[in-house]
């Protein structure tokens, strides 16, 4: 869903936060800056659908936002049990925002474990909506409560709003040729259209999407329309709701331009399909299905128009084996994975280092080792890509921050790879994956030049005179070899593991050729043009904060409440971290301390103390969810403190 932005001035409202009104004939109005709302319940309550059409409609409204998807493993996990409970959090606002927020304003609970579940996070005063009718004496005790936390005064702190959602959704579609087990399921369209009308989301465009999502069962359709307009409509009349709110657009938040909403694997999606046209080849994914990359798998499926072509192997290896060869016969290749499964591609990866190819590698991290957390995110991965291949294999690593940014990250490690004849990983993971935020579709001349010069005949003139074609000769600037096309006349050449001779590309088991050809490719990848780190440091910090990847939502939002209380404290993230930017140690010896927060045990931490002698501090968390911006800024206040 788009939306147009214009420019500051023409969408200013003056927007007071806390400020109340009252239309004639209505309830009272409490126009906020933000709100974070959770949705919580059964695995199989549509949770995930019920955050993503409230996102959708909030985007289209002009928020700016940020979410968190939050699902067990297991396809259909067990019902009713702690494990099995399925969240959505979504923070929008007025304003600039980072995170999905810390802790929820709003929590819409639709059975006892979602309850138990979530209310940890919950802060007093909060609103909790419950789902009375599954708070059975069997569900509770499923989740060890004793007595009824609706009753024994446990949420006295809290706002709460007892609402029979099942009987009321049942009670609506009552018209509807429906068993009750088919109409309970609409209970959570029901609950949609209450928070709907919480918060003045627009309602046109559920609508649309539930007509065109149930288009071959209209009467589903319908129900589901019903169960939302009558959510909507029990909002407006009941007592029990004495207050709806308002969240005006974020008009100051963007720049102007055409935005829609945006998921990390979709941006990344996007951004691969762009660096496809702008480099002007065939875009190949080789890939096997795992959480959380396979959305890539799907949505590139989806554009054979463009000249997209996707191979679901049967296995990961085989995955980046017909990547790669899609990349020797000319193709902007690509091959996604995550976890363990990139421990399966890493021979294949070092294969792609000797032949000097470009391919892409998209490491969607998650909880490890092993299989370990399928649905968690963590930033776990990293020393694996720079290290984690027999041999000297190196390899240029490139981290997006934001879902959005996944976009422009595929273009970057795009232009990497292509310059540079290199596998390139990029290193998402499961929170930018799954997350979303507005996006400005950017405008086709704002996209880098992305094209390649294939080889088209000899480049080496031999000491008798003879013109030749070898496959090793490299560029002087970037010590890429030539790119040639297989079937192209005069330029056969011998491709495979074993050590080649420079220049020529025969096999040489010399030592002295191999000691060559593994600096050169060292060389290679060292002198990969990246840009300079910036540096955020208004007022002359001596703590700088460094971050990558996912870290930068919270650790922003972390800096911004440091310095809004007086605490002078530097930023910095990397993009790129192999190589590093050039301007990294000195930047680095320009501060007393360096803390570098990471979901992880410090790997990012391990490379930096390594290679600019830097006692970098690390502050770390792997416990499967992204850091709380409170959390952030209490440890960065302790380090500028110490």
């Amino acid at each position: 869903m788009t939306s147009q932005v214009s420019s500051p001035a023409e969408q200013a409202d003056g927007t007071v936060v806390g400020e109340q009104r009252k239309p004639a004939g209505s309830k009272d109005v409490r126009r906020l800056d933000r709100v974070i709302i959770r949705f919580a319940g059964d695995s199989g309550d549509g949770m995930q659908l019920t955050g993503d059409r409230f996102t959708s409609e909030t985007a289209s409204f002009g928020n700016d936002l940020s979410t968190l998807p939050n699902f067990p493993a297991e396809i259909r996990a067990p019902a009713g049990t702690l494990p099995g409970v399925s969240s959505f959090q979504l923070h929008f606002a007025d304003h600039d925002i980072l995170t999905p927020g810390d802790a929820p304003n709003v929590l819409v609970a639709m059975n006892p474990a979602a309850l138990k579940a979530n209310i940890g996070d919950m802060p007093r005063g909060a609103e909790i909506i419950v789902n009375t009718d599954e708070f059975t004496k069997r569900a509770m005790q499923k989740v060890g409560y004793d007595a009824s936390p609706l009753d024994d005064g446990s949420l006295d702190g809290f706002s709460l709003h007892p609402v029979p959602l099942t009987t009321l959704t049942v009670e609506a579609l009552k018209d509807f040729a429906l068993t009750r087990k088919e109409a309970e399921r609409s209970k959570n369209m029901f609950a949609l259209g209450l928070l709907s009308w919480m918060y003045h989301r627009p309602t046109e465009g559920t609508e649309k999407f539930l007509r065109t999502k149930f288009a071959k069962k209209p009467d589903i359709a319908a129900a589901n329309i019903a169960a939302y307009r009558a959510g909507w409509n029990f909002g407006e009349t009941t007592e029990d709701f004495a207050v709806s709110y308002e969240v005006a657009p974020a008009a100051t938040a963007f720049p102007p331009g055409v935005y829609r909403n945006i998921s990390g694997n979709l941006a990344l999606s996007y951004g691969l399909i762009a660096a496809s046209r702008q480099a002007d080849l065939p875009l190949f994914l080789g890939s096997y299905p795992i959480t959380p990359a396979s959305d890539i798998l799907h949505e590139l499926s989806r554009h054979k128009n463009f000249g997209v072509r996707t191979f679901q192997a049967e296995d990961e290896i085989a995955g980046i084996g017909a990547a790669l060869g899609a990349a020797f016969g000319g193709s902007l290749a690509v091959t996604t994975t995550s976890g363990p499964g990139v421990a399966l591609k890493s021979e294949t990866i070092g294969l792609a280092v000797s032949l000097e190819l470009p391919l892409l590698v998209v490491d969607i991290q998650r909880g490890g080792p092993s299989t370990g957390l399928p649905t968690k995110t963590e930033q776990a991965d990293l020393l694996q890509a720079m290290f984690g291949r027999n041999g000297e294999a190196p390899v240029p690593v490139v981290a997006p921050r934001t879902p959005a940014d996944c976009f422009d990250a595929a273009l970057e490690a795009a232009r990497i790879a292509l310059t540079y004849r290199t596998p390139v990983f990029l290193l998402s993971d499961g929170y930018l994956a799954n997350g979303s935020e507005p996006w400005r579709i950017p405008e086709p001349a704002e996209l880098p030049d992305l094209r390649v010069r294939f080889a088209q005949g000899p480049n080496h003139t031999l000491d008798d005179g003879t013109e030749v074609f070898w496959p090793y000769k490299r560029d002087p600037q970037t010590l890429a070899r030539p790119w040639a096309i297989p079937g192209t006349p005069g330029l056969e050449h011998r491709i495979g593991g074993i050590e080649k001779q420079d220049g020529t590309g025969n096999i040489s088991y010399d030592p002295a050729n191999h000691d060559l050809m593994v600096r050169t490719r060292q060389a290679k990848v060292d002198g990969v043009d990246v840009p300079d780190i910036e540096v955020d440091d208004p007022d002359g910090a001596r703590t700088l904060v460094l971050g990558w990847g996912s870290t930068y939502g919270p650790v922003t939002a972390a800096v911004r409440r440091l310095r809004a209380a007086g605490e002078p404290i530097a930023q910095a993230h990397l993009r790129h971290l192999n190589p590093f930017p050039a301007n990294l140690g000195t930047v680095l010896k320009g501060y007393d301390k360096v803390v570098i927060p990471e979901m992880n045990l410090g790997q990012l931490a391990t490379l930096v103390r390594a290679k600019y002698l830097v006692d970098a501090h690390s502050y770390n968390q792997v416990n499967g969810m992204p850091f709380k911006a409170e959390q952030l800024a209490t440890a960065l206040k302790e380090a500028i403190d110490d």
